[in-house]
């Protein structure tokens, strides 16, 4: 059993950052790979990145509508997983969730084990 708890989303003007992150508590959290989706009023649910660690390094991917602004990143020891946002659009608001997966680096919403209870990112323009 993975509980993952997501903190840092708020109120920023477009073009702000924000930092995003998600703890995780259970085992073998290295194991997992770690998604962040996003859910905006009315929208489904949808992919923005994932990392899966790799022994030695990390494997990422990100959805093109966040490529160059958003960064993830993890850190095993603290079993956290963290979401740089920069250079934040209006269109980025919506309720974040962190999630973790048994799979390689995964995209979308069935491939995720365990969910968040999401964190609230607003971007005023």
């Amino acid at each position: 059993q993975v509980q993952l708890v997501e903190s840092g989303g708020g109120l920023v003007q477009a073009g702000g950052s924000l930092r995003l992150s998600c703890a995780a508590s259970g085992r073998i959290f290295s194991r997992y790979a770690m998604g962040w989706f996003r859910q905006a009023p009315g929208k489904e649910r949808e992919f923005v990145v994932a990392i899966r660690w790799n022994g030695s390094s990390s494997t990422t991917r990100y959805a093109d509508a966040v490529k160059g602004r958003f960064t993830i990143s993890r850190d095993n020891a603290k079993n956290t997983v963290y979401l740089q946002m920069n250079s934040l659009k209006p269109e980025d608001t919506a309720v974040y969730y962190c999630a973790a997966s048994r799979g390689i680096v995964p995209t979308t919403t069935p491939e995720y084990d365990y969910w968040g209870q999401g964190t609230q990112v607003t971007v005023s323009s």
